[in-house]
């Protein structure tokens, strides 16, 4: 795939990635609720629908199932403060939260069980349900000018990472032994439905995880405090994201990760998380290599990447090989990012990557490269699986600060191929360019100032 096909290709990806299209009929949720259970007494909103004591998951719950049965539709949150556990989506539903309203989180573990099929940094496994979770359906969305408030922070869920930044202190549980545990299972073969966590356990859910879903939607929420990953789709097929603003500097708090999909679509966004603003992924390791479905077909354009780690990343997790990302008309930079493009993995993670197109990128500031192709990240070269990384493009990029502009390192044995820089300028450059093991590398039309 030359450039010409490539930004080609990318246009008839976006025109064929269309949003679900729902009947009519709308369903307010407070006419479902709420349930009054055991919601902390301190958690309400005095001047909206959800006071003291208020839970609205069963609300919530009945409204989505009447919506499914009576053919789909809408189902509305009006303003107001809504404390909820898991919210399961059905086919045909779309989750419109209006302006002024915000979908509140329970901060109870037990409010996300029973156990649903998940996956965990790209490992499947059963676990605490995703916030918002959908398995198997088609033509979903969730959509408004509301938020949705995961509730994470220093008191709840961060600390499970083990970190003092987010919160740990000695002698409270955290993450650690239960990751350890599933990457052995992975690696030893244990089937998905013994990998059982959730309950006991200490493995944060993601926000938003469509799995095996088509036609999917996410447009125009808020997002804010997140446990873990904020929109998580996995063997998904037309996911259109678009509009939607993630702030959420927490541990491992991914803006939006699509996982082993085909035809995604993100689309004016703006992303200020604690983790890559974006990651492509294709599952881990043994469990990806079983699994063995590609993440391809993803467009990226007019989106704003502020903080933290990759502005668009592509890895770690790429096991199941990674093809056509098209990226354009965006905007890097802050004094906290890191990386631009950032393509990582290793002979351990092993899979593929190619056809990557980037253009037209403004970038503000970064710490570290523009482009960046590491394949010495994380576990380094010490797997039998390296993967080879080929046909990667990048023109008509306008970089103010950097520390340099690209660093490419392949292997000896698997070196990068076909990686071309054109027509751009890198300024405030602050220190000089690294290029090993890399075939037919071209630079042309390209200027960098200190």
């Amino acid at each position: 795939m030359n450039e010409e096909e490539a930004w080609r290709y990318a246009d008839e990806l976006r025109d064929r990635v269309r949003p679900p299209d729902f009947p009519d009929r709308w369903f307010d949720v407070t006419a479902f609720g709420p349930d009054v259970t055991t919601a902390d007494p301190d958690v309400g909103d005095p001047d909206g629908p959800s006071g003291p004591g208020e839970r609205w998951t069963e609300a919530f719950r009945a409204a989505i199932e009447a919506c499914h049965e009576a053919g789909g539709g809408h189902v509305r949150v009006p303003p107001g403060t809504y404390l909820t556990g898991a919210i399961h989506l059905r086919s045909n539903v779309d989750l419109h939260i209006e302006a002024d309203a915000t979908i509140l989180f329970s901060t109870d573990p037990a409010d996300y069980l029973p156990a649903v099929y998940t996956r965990f940094s790209a490992i499947e496994c059963y676990n605490y349900s995703p916030f918002v979770y959908a398995y198997g359906q088609e033509n979903i969305a969730i959509t408004g000018e509301g938020v949705l408030d995961g509730g994470a922070g220093p008191e709840h869920w961060w600390p499970w990472v083990g970190t003092p930044e987010f919160g740990y202190r000695e002698g409270m549980p955290h993450e650690a032994d239960d990751w350890a545990e599933l990457q052995r299972m992975a690696a030893d073969g244990v089937p998905v439905e013994e990998r059982v966590f959730g309950a006991g356990h200490y493995l944060r859910p993601n926000l938003i995880q469509p799995y095996l879903c088509r036609n999917v939607l996410v447009e125009g929420v808020r997002i804010v405090r997140s446990p873990m990953w904020e929109i998580h789709p996995v063997r998904c097929e037309n996911v259109l994201v678009r509009n939607v603003s993630i702030y959420s500097r927490g541990p491992n708090n991914d803006g939006c990760d699509p996982e082993s999909c085909r035809s995604v679509v993100i689309s004016g966004c703006v992303f200020d998380v604690g983790d890559d603003c974006i990651a492509i992924k294709a599952g881990r390791g043994p469990d990806g290599r079983r699994v063995g479905v590609p993440c391809e077909d993803v467009l990226i354009e007019d989106c704003d990447m502020r903080y933290r780690y990759g502005s668009v990343a592509i890895g770690t997790d790429t096991t199941g090989g990674i093809r056509n990302v098209f990226v354009r008309r965006c905007r890097w930079g802050g004094p906290g990012l890191y990386f631009g493009l950032y393509i990582k993995t290793n002979s351990v993670r092993g899979g593929f990557v190619e056809n990557v197109f980037v253009k037209d990128v403004e970038i503000s500031e970064l710490t570290k490269e523009a482009v960046s192709i590491d394949l010495y990240h994380g576990d380094g070269h010490n797997g039998d699986d390296p993967p080879p990384i080929r046909n990667i493009h990048v023109a008509d990029v306008r970089s103010d600060r950097t520390r340099s502009a690209y660093l490419l390192r392949g292997y000896p044995e698997q070196p990068l191929r076909e990686i071309t820089i054109k027509g751009s300028s890198f300024a405030r450059v602050q220190r000089a360019d690294v290029v090993s093991d890399v075939e037919r590398f071209s630079v042309t039309d390209v200027t960098i100032g200190t």
